[in-house]
């Protein structure tokens, strides 16, 4: 399977599905399951394991690579890991159940172990 680029901004998945608070991507990146798996246990631990996570992304492209110090040719390298293509506007984590500024709190914890730049986001209709 061929990396490819990302270009574009996300259409599906660009909207508050099923939380209150999520945090949306401002640009494109390749994100591993050991990154989603980190933000995830970032967030469920300031969380107190209250409220809901919700993880909107899933690791389905797979990335090859060849062991150090091997010739060139040989066909192609085995599957090194796995990750989840994401485009500007994409929501990757979204929380309920939890105060605002305890979601906030959780939710950047968890951006900081992301590659890409993100922001908080809250439902329109959201009423304390």
């Amino acid at each position: 399977m061929q990396k490819g680029r990302i270009r574009g901004l996300a259409y599906r998945g660009s909207t508050l599905a099923y939380g209150s608070f999520g945090i949306k991507t401002l640009e494109e990146g390749f994100i591993t399951s050991r990154q989603i798996e980190a933000a995830r246990i970032a967030i469920t631990r300031h969380m107190k394991r209250e409220g809901q996570v919700w993880i909107r992304i899933f690791p389905d492209k797979p990335i090859t690579s060849k062991p150090a110090e091997v010739r060139m040719g040989k066909g192609k390298g085995a599957p090194s890991h796995w990750v989840a293509p994401v485009r500007p506007g994409r929501l990757m984590f979204e929380v309920d159940g939890v105060r605002m500024d305890t979601a906030q709190e959780a939710l950047r914890l968890g951006a900081q172990k992301l590659p890409v730049k993100c922001k908080f986001v809250v439902r329109p209709d959201y009423s304390e």
